[in-house]
């Protein structure tokens, strides 16, 4: 059974900012927040994601000094079995206020945990809250992450203190259904009006499930359908044709694009489809964009194949024009189909499953950063000014898509094609092939350094 996300809980005295931090880490207003104390009385849960750090964020009502029968005394017994649950919790203070007897209490409880704490100086915008942050190093929890859950001042920091503890292997990652082996692949077949992707579908399912025709744009909605390839389950999506935002002047259609654009972005892996009499046009472009911009795995697929004259030619000329096209992800698979005859349509299949399993792919740490040391050695980063780049560490956050952190000093210097390089070397020597890679850079210490 694969482990869910890992848990963070967020601990502290009434009216401190932790419902507004809960806030800003699950993106949405879902906890009341008021001046007042004491708003919160329940333990409320969210997934949260900090930079692409993905976890479950638990807030929790005001620790307070009360008997256990009381109405604060219970929820004090929730929060301390939040805490005692959660792999890391967040013990906020409000820095402009200073600590409290109350604060000194919770950290007294705190520190007889198992669970690793991070002390988080809230309210710290501006110098006002000076005195709080450097009384909270008495509190004998480590070193305060000075912070505004108002402001969202400070997320890298904490992004940093989580990290340690809320990474996980790749093995400890399959935490929902869609990541096991056996999921049913979500396929998403999008191109251009008339492109045969209703006809290429029914080819897969041996049955005439979609309505087809001579006429473009038949297709008015994203049609699911579960299905299996050879023993294999497989959730087909056939979707509206897309077409230039100029040319969608029907409010029918534009529903349609707005259909297929929702059909890719629930998707694992996009066939997009093309008409291989007709080459490839920047509209074609414009929709490979899409699919990468929602990070997906895509395979280009060239329909009607079976009248092309010259194939060879053509085939050269469209993988050209796709490297050149996209040169950040050079090598998607380009293969050649007949809707009309089904020939070609295992390989497509077989491909698919394929990117898909690069796409979920994640490296272990340790795998990872000997990687990164033997790049940075053969390729060192450049030194503008004379001022050496170093890049200390790299961690991935999370897979589908696979996406890396990168921390280091003066990052914001570092030139696209150093950081290209840097993909690059994840794709070719990492086993990612042609899957979007989504590389950020962050200033700031190594979270792993216990220096």
């Amino acid at each position: 059974m694969a482990s869910a996300l890992p848990v963070v809980a967020i601990i502290g005295r009434p009216n401190v900012g932790k419902s507004t931090l809960f806030n800003r880490l699950v993106g949405k207003r879902l906890a009341l927040v008021d001046d007042r104390p004491g708003v919160t009385r329940d333990r409320r849960e969210g997934e949260a994601n900090l930079l692409g750090l993905e976890f479950r964020i638990v807030d929790t009502a005001g620790f307070e000094d009360e008997e256990a029968q009381t109405l604060p005394g219970r929820m004090r017994a929730q929060t301390e079995a939040a805490a005692e649950g959660a792999d890391v919790a967040i013990f906020v203070i409000d820095s402009r206020a200073g600590i409290t007897p109350l604060d000194r209490e919770i950290a007294n409880w705190l520190r007889s945990l198992s669970t690793p704490i991070i002390v988080l100086a809230n309210k710290a915008e501006g110098k006002a809250g000076e005195s709080g942050i450097f009384e909270s190093y008495g509190l004998g929890l480590g070193d305060p992450i000075p912070f505004s859950a108002e402001h969202g001042e400070g997320l890298d920091d904490l992004f940093q203190s989580l990290l340690p503890f809320v990474e996980r292997e790749e093995e400890e990652f399959e935490d929902e259904d869609d990541d096991a082996p056996d999921a049913p692949l979500k396929l998403a077949i999008v191109g251009r009006p008339n492109a045969g992707k209703s006809t290429l579908v029914n080819k897969m399912l041996g049955e005439d499930r979609m309505i087809t025709g001579p006429e473009a744009g038949i297709t008015r909605d994203s049609i699911s359908v579960d299905w299996e390839w050879q023993g294999k389950a497989v959730r087909l999506i056939d979707t509206a044709g897309l077409r230039r935002k100029a040319k969608v002047d029907d409010k029918l259609e534009r529903l349609s694009a707005a259909d297929t654009q929702r059909a890719i972005d629930f998707a694992e892996v996009v066939v997009l489809l093309l008409d291989a009499t007709r080459g490839l046009e920047a509209q074609d472009l414009r929709i490979a964009d899409q699919v990468f911009a929602e990070g997906r795995a895509m395979i280009i697929a060239l329909n009607k194949w079976d009248t092309v004259e010259q194939g060879s030619a053509l085939f050269q000329g469209i993988r050209a024009a796709l490297d050149e096209g996209f040169a950040q992800v050079k090598g998607v698979p380009l293969l050649t189909v007949s809707a009309a005859t089904g020939k070609g349509m295992d390989q497509v299949l077989e491909v698919a499953f394929e990117v898909r399993e690069a796409w979920s792919k994640r490296v272990s740490t340790g795998q990872l950063n000997r990687w990164f040391e033997r790049a940075i050695e053969k390729n060192p980063p450049p030194a503008p000014g004379g001022k050496r780049i170093k890049l200390r560490y790299i961690t991935q956050i999370k897979s589908r898509p696979p996406s890396f952190v990168v921390f280091g000093n003066r990052v914001d210097e570092l030139p696209e094609s150093y950081r290209r390089y840097l993909v690059n070397g994840i794709r070719k020597e990492l086993g990612f092939g042609a899957v979007p890679v989504r590389l950020t850079l962050r200033g700031g210490k190594n979270p792993y350094d216990k220096k």
